[in-house]
């Protein structure tokens, strides 16, 4: 094994952090090591509450007054952070150290513009003029892709959206080009597009200045393409560290494998290799086993062996680079046959549509109400949310609706759900038209048959009720159940149907995990026994493990009911596993509609072909093209006469798509593409996923590959 001559940005070595409470010592992280050269970046991916974040805040030294290190030690540059003064860590945090927080309201002073917040960094840390700071911080802005800078810089952060405050933070983080950056779930809020623009940013920004960076990150396909090294964490423990390749192609610890038999890589099916999810749960610091943190989840777990004394690192055989495993039996476990697969599932035949959408409109009005507006007739503008929308969906049937934020996906919902009604056109659901019909002037029957399961559950349930109160008060409101002991009995059957324990009818959503919560969400939509649920990016927030609970969850439930299941989400890998049909939308209207696997494989429309390759993909044996879109979304406001991609489009074609609608090709009964490319044309595009094939390796030892089309 070769070893590395540079010299490490950060070392951290044998580090031990701990929570003190009134119930005592919590140990938190145990035993952790991580070196990063410069350059270099490092992964650190496993379930919430693994301790990813908490070594982020140690090497920030961010740890709170109940938190502290207790052994080992975190160097930067050669110098001990843990015994640093204050004045030292300030002028090293946003200098030569920064941080992206996952959730931007955090990082952003809600009293301050935009503008202020960026030029402090230059300004405090560099020590240059408020012009320069003003230069610096509107060309940031325009690097992370943040269309006009001058109107951002003025803004306070509540007044711009989610995605944009998490690219100012990016940009606040990259202004000092720091000498090591923290990534802490950096593009949860981004759409796919926006996420490949800004890691392509971030990562040749960290190339032209040597940036070292630690990725946080659940999503194993970023972590893939971004990093090139990775550290797998369990319970406070790295259970795996080595390059993306040994680790993906090579791993060495069970709970690796069960991370990648979680995720929904190109080789999953719905039906014939369903994901598996880690059976358990993640114990708490204060409950952990003796010996192997992950005995008590692990299939390969052996009495005596890998308990009760602790389990130390050690090393994989490894030419070239360095790669550890925490398990005792790695020698041992036959690490090349196949993952245990889920049950296999029987394909359901769809029924009759009981959704049929036919040219749905939805507008709405701005008024200006100044005197130039109103003396020239102008005073009344549209946004137009959706425009001439129609698809249907049938019984047992999942329909996934995808695009970016602002393609007017929620907008359908609402209207779907009866919060707003249609402009024009209509909405057919189990033979009635709803387009029209508020939902507090729907019959209770209709409301109960059409629910929804929201993205963050959080704000969708009482904090001062029970879970068993809350569930209960559906059923009775629906009247599906009036007699109280029934009432208790459907709940308890519910609980049972979700995979909760029956107790949790007493708890109240603070004492449960996101995943529980999104459960107790899944158990309320289909309390009332609907023919159709909404799914609104069910598992975005969710660890790849409970996602794969909760998205193998809804499939159980949706065959066993025959309920037809609308899946708005901006994932395509989720969308690709469990989707039967998918609606692609940008700007309000449908760009093209078809099965999974037409959506998949050429033709494409050019939208969907970018979609698709912003697609992060953990599977090792799969290559993909790179397209990065340019540009934002236009305005709803204002949107394009022609085709309302054509601004962004790497394949127009000429003027005809600024001035004119594009014709919809049928490309069979099932699959359209509104495009004016001709369809032979599109027929032509080489497919976006290849897979990958080994070649022989050369003599120097140095990989490669070569790529043929799927």
């Amino acid at each position: 094994m070769k070893t590395d001559p540079r010299t490490p940005v950060l070392e951290i070595e044998n580090l031990c952090i701990s929570y003190f409470t009134r119930a005592g010592e919590i140990p938190a992280v145990i035993d952790f090591n991580l070196t990063i050269y410069e350059g270099e970046s490092v992964g650190l991916v496993g379930e919430s509450g693994c301790g990813k974040s908490t070594v982020a805040m140690a090497i920030m030294r961010y740890l709170g007054s109940n938190g502290g290190i207790v052994g080992g030690s975190i160097r930067f540059k050669g110098r001990d952070i843990v015994s640093m003064s204050d004045e030292e860590l300030r002028q090293m945090r946003g200098s030569e150290v920064a941080m992206i927080y996952q959730e931007p309201m955090a990082a952003l002073n809600p009293s301050l513009t935009i503008g202020a917040q960026l030029m402090e960094v230059p300004i405090v840390h560099e020590g240059v003029s408020e012009q320069e700071a003003y230069d610096r911080s509107r060309q940031m802005l325009g690097d992370v892709k943040l269309p006009d800078a001058d109107r951002v810089m003025a803004a306070y952060p509540h007044q711009i959206s989610g995605g944009q405050q998490q690219r100012v933070v990016i940009a606040m983080a990259l202004l000092s080009k720091p000498s090591l950056l923290l990534l802490d779930e950096p593009t949860t809020a981004l759409d796919v597009t926006v996420e490949a623009g800004i890691i392509d940013l971030i990562a040749e920004i960290a190339k032209k200045s040597g940036t070292a960076q630690v990725f946080i990150s659940h999503n194993l396909g970023l972590v893939r393409e971004t990093c090139d090294r990775i550290c797998v964490m369990y319970s406070g423990e790295a259970v795996e560290t080595g390059t993306i390749s040994d680790v993906f192609t090579q791993m060495r610890h069970p709970y690796t494998r069960g991370l990648f038999g979680a995720i929904p890589l190109p080789s999953a099916n719905k039906n014939d290799r369903p994901l598996v999810a880690i059976r358990g749960q993640l114990p708490l610091p204060h409950q952990r086993p003796q010996g192997c943190n992950f005995g008590p989840r692990c299939d390969y777990f052996q009495e005596g062996v890998c308990a009760p004394a602790p389990v130390p690192m050690r090393d994989v055989p490894s030419e070239v680079d360095p790669h550890q495993s925490r398990c005792n039996r790695f020698e041992t476990i036959d690490w090349d046959a196949p993952l245990s697969a889920g049950k296999v599932n029987e394909p359901i035949e769809p029924g009759e549509p009981v959704l049929v959408v036919d040219g749905m409109r939805k507008y709405y009005e701005l008024h200006d109400r100044s005197i130039k507006a109103m003396l020239s007739g102008d005073g009344v503008r549209y946004v137009k949310a959706n425009e001439t929308l129609s698809f249907s969906a049938r019984k047992a049937e999942i329909v996934a609706i995808v695009g970016e934020s602002g393609c007017g996906k929620s907008t359908f919902a609402k209207v779907l759900m009866g919060l707003e009604t249609a402009s024009e056109g209509t909405i057919t659901f189990n033979g009635d038209e709803i387009e029209s019909t508020e939902v507090q002037d729907r019959p209770r029957e209709q409301v109960a048959s059409l629910q929804m399961v929201f993205q963050n559950p959080n704000d969708t349930l009482n904090p001062s009720m029970t879970i068993g109160g809350q569930i209960s008060r559906v059923i009775r409101k629906f009247g599906v159940e009036a007699d109280p002991d029934k009432v208790h009995d459907r709940v308890m059957r519910l609980l049972d149907m979700v995979k909760l324990p029956r107790d949790f009818y007493h708890r109240r959503p603070r004492q449960l995990s996101g995943g529980q919560k999104q459960r107790v969400g899944v158990a309320r939509a289909f309390a009332g026994n609907p023919a159709m649920v909404i799914a609104d990016e069910p598992v975005s927030a969710l660890d790849v493990s409970v996602q794969a609970a909760v998205t193998e969850l809804l499939m159980d439930i949706q065959r066993e009911h025959g309920t037809t299941l609308l899946f708005i989400s901006h994932d395509l890998s989720v969308v690709r596993y469990l989707s039967d049909r998918i609606v692609v939308m940008y700007l309000g209207q449908i760009m093209e509609q078809g099965t999974t696997d037409e959506i998949f494989a050429p033709p494409y429309h050019p939208y969907t072909e970018a979609l698709l390759s912003a697609v992060p993909i953990a599977d090792t044996t799969v290559d993909k093209r790179k397209i990065v879109l340019e540009g934002n979304l236009p305005s709803v406001v204002n949107p394009p006469i022609g085709c309302p991609f054509h601004t962004r489009c790497p394949r127009k074609i000429g003027a005809i798509c600024a001035d004119k609608r594009p014709p919809v090709h049928t490309v069979s009964s099932t699959h359209a593409i509104a495009c004016h490319i001709p369809l032979d044309e599109l027929k032509r595009v080489e497919p976006v996923f290849f897979d990958v094939i080994p070649s022989t390796p050369p003599t120097d030892g140095a990989p490669t590959r070569t790529t043929r089309a799927q």
